[in-house]
Formats: C-alpha cells, structure tokens, sequence
C-alpha cells in the first residue's frame, strides 16, 4: 500500500536532507562511484516531485559540502558535470511545477558556467510560489557562521551596530538560510548519524531522523514515511509536556 502524505496541518514547514550513500550504493552493484551519484540524481527528481505533490513549503538538501573538494579530482569533475546536466535539463520543470529554487554556499570556488547556471535557475523561478527548494552547494555550516560573525563584527567595528543588541534573532539574519524557517526535520539517509556540517545553527530544534537506506533507494515512498513520521512526533523545544507541566 503506498504511503499518504500527511494532513497539512501535520507537515514540517521546512524538511532538510543529507543525501548520504551513493557512493556505497554503486560499491554494493559493483559499479564505479559515479553511476551512485548518477542514480542519486534521479533520487534528487524523485524526492522533489514527491514534496511538491504533498504540498511541503521547504525543502533544503546537501548536495555539496566545502570539505567535498578535498575528494579526488575525477570524482568532484564528475559531480560537476552532473550538476551542469541537473541545472540544465530540470529547469523548465520546476518553472512548470512552481517550484522556488534558491542555492546556498560559497559560489567564489565553483565554474563561471555553473555560476551563470544557477544565477539562471534562481532568477527564472524567483516569482514561483510553491515549494521553496534549496540547494547547499559548496556549503558549509561553520563556514556560514564565521561569515555571519564576521559581517556582525565588521558593523560593530563602523559604528553601525551595538554588540549589546546581537541576539539569536539578529545573528539568524546573516546567514544564507534568513528568508527560510528553520528546519522542522532533518533527515540523513544511508546509516550515518552525524551532521557532517550541515545547518548547524538552523538545526538546534530539529527533529533528527536517521535512516538506513542509501540514498538512491530512498523513494517518494520513504520519504512520505517520514513526514508521518514527524507528524507523530511530540515537540517540545525545550518545555514540558503539558500534562507534566
């Protein structure tokens, strides 16, 4: 019996995927790291038409870390072209599907042509009010947050901000998720338990589920599952239940 999304009174206003197995998938079938990532591209598809027909508002998913460089030349060429292959041949969909696109991270070390692709991608869909999908391409959380502490500490420096007057609130402005609300649920696929330097800040409250599927076999179906999930979950952030209460 296929899974149904749930009420949307019960969905998660913003879902946060680390996209963990591809290249353990492709190990399992004896095939070379690219075909995972390959097929983990098709999973990328999948998921996004999912979340788009059960009506999720957010959706963030980690497709690039700013360690990700450090893996082998032939390997991060291959991710390239896989992006360049994704930015081109699924832009006219999420403009039919009314799908926001926006891209988090630091664009200084990426291609011009992929610059140029998703300097595209956003401006095509900026007016698309449906799902607000979001990329965290050469992203890293910690290096967010030093550009965040420094912006703040270069306006304390001019004269243009009070330290006294930082808060949480003011802090979560400068970072590139601050027309997003924060994650409700994160989601990491293929066993791992670990954050791996993924919205960091943002994640504070959020609700962790750790799956044991990789990601390619990951399907709209698990993925339902886990907004159900979420659905029965209690949040508390912080306080009692108000029956202890």
């Amino acid at each position: 019996m296929a899974a149904v999304p749930p009420d949307a009174s019960s969905l998660p206003r913003h879902v946060a995927i680390i996209m963990d197995g591809n290249g353990r998938w492709a190990r399992k079938r004896h095939l070379p790291r690219q075909a995972g990532h390959v097929a983990g591209v098709a999973a990328v598809r999948e998921i996004v038409r999912a979340a788009t027909d059960a009506g999720l508002q957010n959706l963030t998913l980690y497709a690039f870390s700013s360690e990700n460089w450090k893996r082998p030349p032939t390997e991060v060429g291959a991710l390239m072209g896989l992006f360049r292959l994704y930015f081109r041949n699924d832009l006219e969909e999420m403009v039919a599907r009314g799908v926001r696109v926006r891209i988090i991270g630091n664009r200084s070390r990426v291609a011009t042509d992929i610059r140029q692709m998703i300097e595209e991608m956003e401006r095509r869909t900026v007016g698309n009010t449906g799902l607000n999908l979001t990329f965290a391409f050469d992203y890293g959380g910690q290096e967010e947050i030093c550009a965040a502490a420094r912006e703040l500490a270069r306006a304390a420096k001019e004269g243009r901000l009070d330290p006294e007057t930082i808060t949480p609130e003011l802090f979560a402005t400068r970072l590139f998720t601050s027309a997003l609300p924060e994650p409700d649920l994160l989601i990491r696929t293929s066993g791992e338990r670990r954050l791996s330097n993924f919205l960091l800040w943002q994640s504070a409250y959020a609700e962790l589920l750790f799956v044991d599927t990789l990601w390619p076999d990951f399907t709209p179906e698990k993925f339902l599952e886990a907004l159900d999930q979420f659905a029965r979950r209690e949040r508390r952030f912080g306080s009692l239940p108000e029956a202890v209460a």
